[in-house]
Protein backbone atom coordinates (compact mmCIF):
# COMPACT_ATOMS: atom_id res chain seq x y z
CA UNK A 1 0.00 0.00 0.00
CA UNK A 2 2.51 2.40 0.81
CA UNK A 3 4.67 1.33 -2.27
CA UNK A 4 1.68 2.31 -4.26
CA UNK A 5 0.88 5.31 -2.70
CA UNK A 6 4.60 6.52 -2.94
CA UNK A 7 4.30 5.54 -6.79
CA UNK A 8 0.88 7.75 -7.27
CA UNK A 9 2.59 10.78 -5.33
CA UNK A 10 5.54 10.79 -7.96
CA UNK A 11 3.15 10.66 -10.89
CA UNK A 12 1.54 13.46 -9.01
CA UNK A 13 4.88 15.32 -9.30
CA UNK A 14 5.23 14.80 -12.54
CA UNK A 15 2.24 16.33 -13.79
CA UNK A 16 2.49 19.12 -11.75
CA UNK A 17 6.27 20.13 -12.26
CA UNK A 18 6.80 19.26 -16.13
CA UNK A 19 4.32 22.03 -17.80
CA UNK A 20 6.52 24.18 -15.31
CA UNK A 21 9.32 23.80 -18.10
CA UNK A 22 7.13 24.96 -21.21
CA UNK A 23 7.53 28.98 -21.13
CA UNK A 24 11.62 28.18 -21.18
CA UNK A 25 11.55 26.13 -24.10
CA UNK A 26 9.75 28.68 -26.00
CA UNK A 27 12.05 31.33 -24.85
CA UNK A 28 14.90 28.97 -25.85
CA UNK A 29 13.66 29.31 -29.49
CA UNK A 30 15.26 33.04 -29.65
CA UNK A 31 19.11 31.76 -29.84
CA UNK A 32 18.23 30.73 -33.80
CA UNK A 33 17.08 34.78 -34.07
CA UNK A 34 18.72 36.81 -31.53
CA UNK A 35 22.28 35.56 -30.92
CA UNK A 36 23.80 39.31 -31.24
CA UNK A 37 21.45 41.18 -29.50
CA UNK A 38 21.63 38.69 -26.75
CA UNK A 39 25.17 38.26 -26.26
CA UNK A 40 25.26 42.21 -26.10
CA UNK A 41 22.93 42.92 -23.41
CA UNK A 42 25.04 39.74 -21.34
CA UNK A 43 28.31 42.03 -21.73
CA UNK A 44 26.30 45.00 -21.13
CA UNK A 45 24.79 44.11 -18.03
CA UNK A 46 27.87 42.45 -16.66
CA UNK A 47 30.10 45.70 -17.25
CA UNK A 48 26.82 47.82 -15.82
CA UNK A 49 27.40 45.38 -12.51
CA UNK A 50 30.82 46.09 -12.00
CA UNK A 51 31.37 49.70 -12.41
CA UNK A 52 32.15 50.29 -9.00
CA UNK A 53 34.17 46.97 -8.29
CA UNK A 54 37.87 47.60 -7.56
CA UNK A 55 38.19 46.11 -10.92
CA UNK A 56 35.55 48.43 -12.59
CA UNK A 57 37.62 51.38 -11.39
CA UNK A 58 40.72 50.16 -12.72
CA UNK A 59 39.41 49.26 -16.14
CA UNK A 60 37.45 52.79 -15.65
CA UNK A 61 34.58 49.75 -17.01
CA UNK A 62 31.79 52.67 -16.87
CA UNK A 63 33.33 55.02 -20.19
CA UNK A 64 33.03 51.45 -22.54
CA UNK A 65 30.16 51.77 -24.60
CA UNK A 66 30.92 49.65 -27.38
CA UNK A 67 32.68 46.24 -28.01
CA UNK A 68 35.36 47.60 -29.41
CA UNK A 69 36.06 50.02 -26.39
CA UNK A 70 35.66 46.69 -24.10
CA UNK A 71 38.63 45.07 -26.42
CA UNK A 72 40.64 47.52 -26.09
CA UNK A 73 40.34 48.51 -22.43
CA UNK A 74 39.92 45.12 -20.67
CA UNK A 75 43.36 42.91 -21.64
CA UNK A 76 42.94 38.94 -22.15
CA UNK A 77 43.63 36.87 -18.56
CA UNK A 78 44.33 33.88 -17.46
CA UNK A 79 43.81 32.47 -13.82
CA UNK A 80 47.52 33.95 -12.90
CA UNK A 81 46.60 37.17 -13.86
CA UNK A 82 43.25 36.90 -11.62
CA UNK A 83 44.78 35.38 -8.94
CA UNK A 84 46.03 37.80 -6.44
CA UNK A 85 42.01 39.48 -6.61
CA UNK A 86 40.62 36.23 -6.25
CA UNK A 87 42.82 36.09 -3.25
CA UNK A 88 41.20 39.11 -2.02
CA UNK A 89 38.18 37.83 -2.46
CA UNK A 90 38.71 34.78 -0.58
CA UNK A 91 40.00 37.22 2.36
CA UNK A 92 36.31 38.41 3.04
CA UNK A 93 36.93 41.81 0.82
CA UNK A 94 34.04 42.68 -1.09
CA UNK A 95 33.22 44.55 -4.86
CA UNK A 96 36.51 43.07 -5.90
CA UNK A 97 35.98 40.96 -9.58
CA UNK A 98 31.79 41.49 -9.27
CA UNK A 99 29.76 42.98 -6.70
CA UNK A 100 29.76 42.11 -3.40
CA UNK A 101 30.93 39.34 -0.93
CA UNK A 102 32.05 35.81 -2.31
CA UNK A 103 31.93 32.98 -0.08
CA UNK A 104 31.95 29.95 -2.55
CA UNK A 105 34.87 28.61 -4.61
CA UNK A 106 34.78 26.20 -6.82
CA UNK A 107 38.07 24.11 -6.75
CA UNK A 108 39.48 22.74 -9.96
CA UNK A 109 42.58 21.60 -11.51
CA UNK A 110 45.42 23.74 -11.17
CA UNK A 111 47.75 25.90 -13.36
CA UNK A 112 52.00 25.58 -13.75
CA UNK A 113 52.25 27.69 -10.30
CA UNK A 114 49.21 26.02 -8.41
CA UNK A 115 48.06 23.10 -7.22
CA UNK A 116 44.29 24.15 -7.79
CA UNK A 117 42.31 27.14 -8.81
CA UNK A 118 39.78 28.63 -7.02
CA UNK A 119 36.94 29.92 -9.28
CA UNK A 120 34.73 32.25 -7.66
CA UNK A 121 30.79 31.36 -7.39
CA UNK A 122 28.49 34.14 -6.44
CA UNK A 123 24.98 33.49 -6.69
CA UNK A 124 24.40 35.33 -9.82
CA UNK A 125 26.60 32.60 -11.53
CA UNK A 126 24.75 29.90 -9.13
CA UNK A 127 21.50 30.62 -9.66
CA UNK A 128 21.72 32.69 -13.64
CA UNK A 129 24.12 30.23 -14.95
CA UNK A 130 24.47 26.63 -13.52
CA UNK A 131 20.72 26.04 -11.77
CA UNK A 132 19.57 27.52 -15.37
CA UNK A 133 21.50 25.46 -17.30
CA UNK A 134 20.34 22.06 -15.11
CA UNK A 135 16.56 23.22 -15.61
CA UNK A 136 17.33 23.83 -19.52
CA UNK A 137 19.00 20.50 -19.86
CA UNK A 138 15.72 19.23 -18.32
CA UNK A 139 13.56 21.41 -20.23
CA UNK A 140 15.02 19.76 -24.11
CA UNK A 141 15.09 16.80 -22.98
CA UNK A 142 10.75 16.94 -21.84
CA UNK A 143 10.45 18.83 -25.22
CA UNK A 144 12.09 15.78 -26.40
CA UNK A 145 10.59 13.35 -24.60
CA UNK A 146 7.17 13.77 -23.89
CA UNK A 147 6.19 10.98 -22.41
CA UNK A 148 8.91 11.15 -19.93
CA UNK A 149 7.92 9.98 -16.76
CA UNK A 150 11.16 12.14 -15.31
CA UNK A 151 9.88 13.33 -11.83
CA UNK A 152 7.91 10.03 -11.09
CA UNK A 153 11.31 8.38 -9.97
CA UNK A 154 14.80 8.95 -8.84
CA UNK A 155 17.58 11.09 -10.50
CA UNK A 156 20.99 9.67 -8.89
CA UNK A 157 23.73 11.99 -9.15
CA UNK A 158 27.64 11.00 -9.20
CA UNK A 159 29.09 14.57 -8.29
CA UNK A 160 33.26 14.89 -7.72
CA UNK A 161 35.36 13.63 -4.32
CA UNK A 162 35.99 16.53 -2.88
CA UNK A 163 33.12 18.06 0.27
CA UNK A 164 33.23 21.92 0.94
CA UNK A 165 35.44 22.82 3.11
CA UNK A 166 36.46 26.38 4.80
CA UNK A 167 39.37 27.87 3.10
CA UNK A 168 39.37 30.41 6.12
CA UNK A 169 36.19 32.17 8.04
CA UNK A 170 35.08 34.16 4.89
CA UNK A 171 34.87 31.11 2.46
CA UNK A 172 34.46 27.71 1.29
CA UNK A 173 35.77 25.84 -1.32
CA UNK A 174 34.79 22.47 -3.22
CA UNK A 175 34.64 20.57 -6.11
CA UNK A 176 31.94 22.57 -8.44
CA UNK A 177 29.13 19.87 -7.94
CA UNK A 178 29.69 19.99 -4.05
CA UNK A 179 29.04 23.42 -4.44
CA UNK A 180 26.11 23.34 -6.19
CA UNK A 181 24.97 20.63 -4.11
CA UNK A 182 25.37 22.85 -0.81
CA UNK A 183 23.41 25.68 -2.31
CA UNK A 184 20.81 23.45 -3.84
CA UNK A 185 16.92 24.10 -2.59
CA UNK A 186 16.08 21.35 -0.34
CA UNK A 187 13.33 20.42 -2.41
CA UNK A 188 15.50 18.99 -5.23
CA UNK A 189 16.01 15.84 -2.23
CA UNK A 190 12.91 14.33 -3.23
CA UNK A 191 14.26 13.45 -6.36
CA UNK A 192 17.49 12.73 -5.73
CA UNK A 193 19.87 9.94 -4.61
CA UNK A 194 21.77 9.47 -2.60
CA UNK A 195 21.86 11.72 0.19
CA UNK A 196 23.71 14.27 0.23
CA UNK A 197 25.76 13.19 2.84
CA UNK A 198 27.19 10.32 0.88
CA UNK A 199 27.42 12.63 -2.42
CA UNK A 200 29.60 14.67 -0.33
CA UNK A 201 32.23 12.35 1.21
CA UNK A 202 36.12 12.71 0.24
CA UNK A 203 37.02 9.18 -0.41
CA UNK A 204 36.04 7.82 -3.29
CA UNK A 205 36.76 4.12 -2.95
CA UNK A 206 34.44 4.44 0.00
CA UNK A 207 31.88 6.82 -1.58
CA UNK A 208 30.92 4.30 -4.34
CA UNK A 209 30.45 1.79 -1.78
CA UNK A 210 27.99 3.80 0.34
CA UNK A 211 26.37 5.19 -3.31
CA UNK A 212 25.90 1.53 -4.31
CA UNK A 213 24.67 0.30 -0.87
CA UNK A 214 22.41 3.47 -0.65
CA UNK A 215 20.75 3.29 -3.81
CA UNK A 216 21.02 0.10 -5.68
CA UNK A 217 17.33 -0.90 -4.38
CA UNK A 218 15.84 2.57 -5.29
CA UNK A 219 13.63 3.63 -7.89
CA UNK A 220 16.40 5.25 -10.35
CA UNK A 221 14.98 7.09 -13.56
CA UNK A 222 17.98 9.03 -14.17
CA UNK A 223 21.92 9.57 -14.09
CA UNK A 224 23.94 12.49 -13.94
CA UNK A 225 27.43 12.28 -14.08
CA UNK A 226 31.39 11.95 -15.83
CA UNK A 227 30.91 8.57 -18.29
CA UNK A 228 34.15 6.84 -17.02
CA UNK A 229 33.33 7.72 -13.55
CA UNK A 230 29.30 6.82 -13.95
CA UNK A 231 30.94 2.93 -15.84
CA UNK A 232 32.66 2.02 -12.32
CA UNK A 233 29.45 2.87 -10.50
CA UNK A 234 27.08 0.98 -12.78
CA UNK A 235 29.58 -2.05 -12.74
CA UNK A 236 29.59 -2.07 -8.46
CA UNK A 237 26.14 -1.47 -8.62
CA UNK A 238 25.54 -4.90 -11.06
CA UNK A 239 27.96 -6.58 -8.71
CA UNK A 240 26.59 -6.05 -5.58
CA UNK A 241 22.60 -6.57 -7.26
CA UNK A 242 24.07 -9.73 -9.21
CA UNK A 243 22.24 -8.67 -12.22
CA UNK A 244 23.43 -9.30 -15.87
CA UNK A 245 22.56 -5.64 -16.99
CA UNK A 246 21.04 -1.97 -15.24
CA UNK A 247 17.59 -2.57 -16.73
CA UNK A 248 17.01 -5.37 -14.20
CA UNK A 249 18.04 -3.74 -11.53
CA UNK A 250 16.54 -0.17 -12.48
CA UNK A 251 13.80 -0.66 -15.18
CA UNK A 252 12.78 2.97 -15.14
CA UNK A 253 15.66 4.29 -16.18
CA UNK A 254 15.37 6.43 -18.89
CA UNK A 255 18.42 9.27 -19.43
CA UNK A 256 21.79 9.54 -18.52
CA UNK A 257 23.62 13.27 -18.56
CA UNK A 258 26.77 12.98 -19.13
CA UNK A 259 29.41 15.40 -19.76
CA UNK A 260 33.10 16.17 -18.80
CA UNK A 261 34.87 13.75 -21.16
CA UNK A 262 33.38 12.53 -25.26
CA UNK A 263 30.97 9.80 -24.43
CA UNK A 264 31.85 8.11 -27.71
CA UNK A 265 34.15 5.83 -26.57
CA UNK A 266 31.61 4.34 -23.89
CA UNK A 267 28.59 4.70 -26.17
CA UNK A 268 28.84 0.65 -27.14
CA UNK A 269 29.30 -0.13 -23.18
CA UNK A 270 26.68 2.06 -21.95
CA UNK A 271 24.18 0.51 -24.84
CA UNK A 272 25.34 -3.28 -23.78
CA UNK A 273 25.23 -2.19 -20.01
CA UNK A 274 21.96 -0.64 -20.28
CA UNK A 275 20.07 -2.47 -23.42
CA UNK A 276 16.75 -0.47 -23.16
CA UNK A 277 14.91 1.30 -26.00
CA UNK A 278 14.02 3.84 -24.15
CA UNK A 279 17.12 5.26 -22.91
CA UNK A 280 18.70 8.26 -24.22
CA UNK A 281 21.85 10.20 -23.53
CA UNK A 282 22.41 13.74 -23.33
CA UNK A 283 25.48 15.66 -23.10
CA UNK A 284 26.09 18.94 -21.26
CA UNK A 285 28.90 21.04 -20.88
CA UNK A 286 29.42 22.30 -17.22
CA UNK A 287 32.85 23.48 -15.98
CA UNK A 288 33.53 25.10 -12.79
CA UNK A 289 33.85 28.62 -14.42
CA UNK A 290 30.24 27.97 -16.21
CA UNK A 291 27.81 26.32 -18.12
CA UNK A 292 28.17 26.68 -21.91
CA UNK A 293 25.97 23.99 -23.40
CA UNK A 294 23.86 21.58 -23.74
CA UNK A 295 23.21 18.65 -26.26
CA UNK A 296 19.33 19.76 -27.51
CA UNK A 297 18.74 17.02 -30.14
CA UNK A 298 19.44 13.55 -29.06
CA UNK A 299 19.77 12.70 -33.42
CA UNK A 300 22.61 15.33 -33.31
CA UNK A 301 25.77 15.26 -31.00
CA UNK A 302 26.58 19.22 -30.97
CA UNK A 303 26.05 21.36 -28.14
CA UNK A 304 23.80 24.49 -28.19
CA UNK A 305 25.94 27.35 -26.74
CA UNK A 306 23.96 28.83 -24.13
CA UNK A 307 23.64 32.09 -24.86
CA UNK A 308 21.25 33.99 -21.68
CA UNK A 309 23.85 32.41 -18.81
CA UNK A 310 25.67 36.00 -17.52
CA UNK A 311 28.42 34.95 -19.88
CA UNK A 312 29.81 36.96 -22.76
CA UNK A 313 31.49 34.42 -25.00
CA UNK A 314 34.91 35.42 -27.44
CA UNK A 315 37.22 33.57 -29.16
CA UNK A 316 40.50 32.95 -30.95
CA UNK A 317 41.47 31.28 -33.80
CA UNK A 318 43.87 28.08 -32.89
CA UNK A 319 46.43 29.13 -35.35
CA UNK A 320 46.74 32.69 -33.49
CA UNK A 321 46.84 31.41 -30.03
CA UNK A 322 50.56 31.68 -29.43
CA UNK A 323 51.16 34.73 -31.13
CA UNK A 324 51.86 37.46 -28.47
CA UNK A 325 48.51 39.33 -29.62
CA UNK A 326 45.97 36.98 -31.00
CA UNK A 327 43.24 37.87 -32.63
CA UNK A 328 39.88 37.68 -30.64
CA UNK A 329 36.27 37.53 -32.01
CA UNK A 330 33.05 37.46 -30.62
CA UNK A 331 30.42 34.94 -31.33
CA UNK A 332 29.02 37.57 -34.15
CA UNK A 333 32.46 36.30 -36.12
CA UNK A 334 32.89 32.86 -35.58
CA UNK A 335 32.98 30.51 -38.75
CA UNK A 336 31.80 26.48 -39.02
CA UNK A 337 34.42 24.06 -38.65
CA UNK A 338 37.62 26.27 -37.46
CA UNK A 339 39.07 25.02 -34.07
CA UNK A 340 39.06 28.13 -31.45
CA UNK A 341 39.89 28.47 -27.56
CA UNK A 342 37.65 30.06 -26.01
CA UNK A 343 37.41 33.26 -23.89
CA UNK A 344 34.67 34.44 -21.53
CA UNK A 345 33.52 37.18 -19.19
CA UNK A 346 30.80 36.53 -16.89
CA UNK A 347 29.11 38.04 -13.91
CA UNK A 348 31.16 36.08 -11.59
CA UNK A 349 34.33 38.34 -11.80
CA UNK A 350 36.14 36.12 -14.68
CA UNK A 351 36.98 38.84 -16.95
CA UNK A 352 38.06 38.05 -20.87
CA UNK A 353 39.11 34.73 -19.26
CA UNK A 354 41.11 31.82 -21.63
CA UNK A 355 38.95 28.73 -19.80
CA UNK A 356 41.83 26.58 -21.71
CA UNK A 357 39.01 24.76 -23.71
CA UNK A 358 38.93 24.35 -27.46
CA UNK A 359 35.59 23.95 -29.71
CA UNK A 360 34.39 23.88 -33.15
CA UNK A 361 31.25 25.71 -34.53
CA UNK A 362 28.98 23.05 -36.51
CA UNK A 363 26.32 25.17 -37.42
CA UNK A 364 25.16 28.96 -36.38
CA UNK A 365 21.68 30.52 -35.66
CA UNK A 366 21.20 28.63 -33.54
CA UNK A 367 24.99 28.14 -32.86
CA UNK A 368 26.09 24.62 -31.99
CA UNK A 369 29.80 22.86 -31.40
CA UNK A 370 31.52 20.40 -30.09
CA UNK A 371 34.22 20.37 -27.89
CA UNK A 372 37.71 19.58 -29.23
CA UNK A 373 39.75 19.27 -26.47
CA UNK A 374 41.97 21.40 -24.57
CA UNK A 375 44.34 24.08 -25.46
CA UNK A 376 47.28 22.10 -23.91
CA UNK A 377 45.04 18.94 -24.67
CA UNK A 378 46.75 18.29 -28.11
CA UNK A 379 49.86 16.74 -29.77
CA UNK A 380 51.70 18.94 -32.29
CA UNK A 381 54.90 17.70 -32.18
CA UNK A 382 55.75 17.29 -35.75
CA UNK A 383 52.80 19.75 -36.94
CA UNK A 384 49.99 17.25 -37.00
CA UNK A 385 47.58 19.33 -34.86
CA UNK A 386 46.12 16.27 -33.43
CA UNK A 387 42.70 17.56 -31.37
CA UNK A 388 41.10 15.00 -28.81
CA UNK A 389 37.95 14.78 -30.91
CA UNK A 390 40.00 13.49 -33.55
CA UNK A 391 41.68 10.79 -31.41
CA UNK A 392 37.72 10.12 -29.41
CA UNK A 393 36.39 9.18 -33.11
CA UNK A 394 38.98 7.12 -33.99
CA UNK A 395 39.41 5.13 -30.94
CA UNK A 396 35.58 4.62 -31.18
CA UNK A 397 35.33 3.92 -34.86
CA UNK A 398 38.29 1.41 -34.90
CA UNK A 399 36.86 -0.28 -31.10
CA UNK A 400 34.13 -0.62 -33.15
CA UNK A 401 35.32 -2.30 -36.28
CA UNK A 402 37.85 -4.88 -34.51
CA UNK A 403 34.92 -5.83 -31.82
CA UNK A 404 37.53 -4.68 -29.20
CA UNK A 405 36.70 -2.19 -26.13
CA UNK A 406 38.72 0.19 -24.53
CA UNK A 407 38.46 1.99 -21.40
CA UNK A 408 40.67 4.51 -21.11
CA UNK A 409 43.56 5.52 -23.74
CA UNK A 410 46.16 8.26 -23.48
CA UNK A 411 48.94 9.16 -26.14
CA UNK A 412 52.03 11.33 -26.48
CA UNK A 413 55.00 11.70 -28.95
CA UNK A 414 58.16 9.87 -29.02
CA UNK A 415 61.33 11.92 -30.79
CA UNK A 416 63.63 9.30 -32.95
CA UNK A 417 66.70 11.96 -32.48
CA UNK A 418 68.89 10.80 -34.95
CA UNK A 419 66.45 10.61 -37.49
CA UNK A 420 64.94 13.78 -36.77
CA UNK A 421 61.63 12.34 -36.70
CA UNK A 422 59.72 10.81 -34.32
CA UNK A 423 55.94 9.28 -33.77
CA UNK A 424 52.91 8.47 -31.37
CA UNK A 425 52.94 6.48 -28.44
CA UNK A 426 49.33 5.16 -27.63
CA UNK A 427 48.47 3.52 -24.23
CA UNK A 428 45.82 1.76 -24.01
CA UNK A 429 43.80 -0.42 -21.31
CA UNK A 430 41.56 -2.42 -23.02
CA UNK A 431 38.49 -3.71 -21.69
CA UNK A 432 38.19 -6.45 -24.25
CA UNK A 433 41.71 -6.92 -26.27
CA UNK A 434 41.13 -6.97 -30.26
CA UNK A 435 42.51 -10.17 -31.73
CA UNK A 436 45.19 -8.25 -33.48
CA UNK A 437 47.17 -5.30 -32.04
CA UNK A 438 48.90 -4.63 -35.18
CA UNK A 439 45.68 -4.50 -37.12
CA UNK A 440 44.03 -1.76 -34.35
CA UNK A 441 46.95 0.07 -34.90
CA UNK A 442 46.95 0.28 -38.43
CA UNK A 443 43.10 0.97 -38.30
CA UNK A 444 43.83 3.55 -35.82
CA UNK A 445 46.46 5.37 -37.90
CA UNK A 446 44.51 5.06 -40.95
CA UNK A 447 41.39 6.57 -39.34
CA UNK A 448 43.35 9.59 -37.41
CA UNK A 449 44.71 10.79 -41.29
CA UNK A 450 40.94 10.63 -42.36
CA UNK A 451 40.02 13.02 -39.71
CA UNK A 452 42.83 15.11 -39.53
CA UNK A 453 44.53 16.42 -43.05
CA UNK A 454 47.37 17.84 -41.02
CA UNK A 455 48.65 14.07 -39.41
CA UNK A 456 47.73 13.13 -42.89
CA UNK A 457 50.25 15.14 -44.10
CA UNK A 458 52.98 14.96 -41.84
CA UNK A 459 52.19 10.54 -42.35
CA UNK A 460 53.04 11.22 -45.90
CA UNK A 461 55.17 8.77 -46.52
CA UNK A 462 56.68 8.41 -43.34
CA UNK A 463 58.34 12.03 -44.12
CA UNK A 464 58.29 13.72 -40.42
CA UNK A 465 55.98 11.19 -38.69
CA UNK A 466 56.30 7.46 -38.55
CA UNK A 467 53.45 4.92 -37.82
CA UNK A 468 51.63 5.00 -34.55
CA UNK A 469 52.68 2.08 -32.08
CA UNK A 470 50.34 0.73 -29.21
CA UNK A 471 51.32 -0.30 -25.31
CA UNK A 472 48.77 -2.19 -23.75
CA UNK A 473 48.73 -2.24 -20.33
CA UNK A 474 46.70 -3.75 -17.51
CA UNK A 475 43.94 -3.64 -16.11
CA UNK A 476 44.13 -0.82 -13.26
CA UNK A 477 46.63 1.22 -14.55
CA UNK A 478 44.90 4.76 -15.37
CA UNK A 479 43.16 4.02 -11.45
CA UNK A 480 45.95 3.23 -10.11
CA UNK A 481 47.77 6.54 -11.88
CA UNK A 482 44.71 8.65 -10.96
CA UNK A 483 45.14 7.75 -7.61
CA UNK A 484 48.88 8.40 -7.16
CA UNK A 485 47.86 11.75 -8.27
CA UNK A 486 45.21 12.14 -5.68
CA UNK A 487 42.62 12.27 -8.52
CA UNK A 488 39.92 9.71 -8.14
CA UNK A 489 36.86 11.02 -8.07
CA UNK A 490 33.78 12.32 -10.33
CA UNK A 491 35.44 15.55 -11.63
CA UNK A 492 39.07 14.37 -12.51
CA UNK A 493 39.41 12.88 -15.98
CA UNK A 494 42.44 11.31 -17.81
CA UNK A 495 44.68 13.11 -20.29
CA UNK A 496 43.70 12.11 -23.54
CA UNK A 497 46.89 13.56 -25.51
CA UNK A 498 49.71 15.13 -24.16
CA UNK A 499 52.81 17.52 -26.02
CA UNK A 500 55.15 15.33 -24.25
CA UNK A 501 56.13 12.08 -22.90
CA UNK A 502 55.87 12.73 -19.12
CA UNK A 503 52.48 10.91 -18.88
CA UNK A 504 53.13 7.86 -21.18
CA UNK A 505 56.28 7.42 -19.05
CA UNK A 506 54.30 7.23 -15.89
CA UNK A 507 51.87 5.28 -17.53
CA UNK A 508 54.12 2.59 -18.39
CA UNK A 509 56.23 2.77 -15.76
CA UNK A 510 52.78 1.67 -13.78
Amino acid sequence: MQVTQSLITMKILTNIISPLFTPRQKALQRFAQDSDSIQQNELFAILKNAQQTIWGLQYDIKTIKTYTDFVQRIPIQTYDMLKPFIEQMMNGEKDILCQGKISWFAKSSGTTHDKSKYIPVNSDILKQCHYQGAFDTISFYLRNRPDSRFFSHKGLILGGSHSTSPVNRNAHCGDLSAVLLQNMNPLANLIRVPSKEIILMNEWESKIKAIVDNTFQSDVGNLSGVPSWMLVLIKEVLKKSGRDNLSEVWPNLEVFFHGGINFEPYREQYQTLIPSDRMQYMETYNASEGFFGIQDDPDDPALMLMLDYGIFYEFIPMNELEKESPRVIPLSEVEINQNYAMLITTRGGLWRYLIGDTIRFVSKFPHKFIITGRTKNYINAFGEELMVDNADQAIAYVAKMTRSKVKDYSAGPRFILDKAKGYHEWVIEFEKTPDSLDYFAEMLDYKLQDLNSDYEAKRYKNISLQPLLIKPVKEGTFHVWLKQKGKLGGQHKIPRLTNDSTLINELLAI
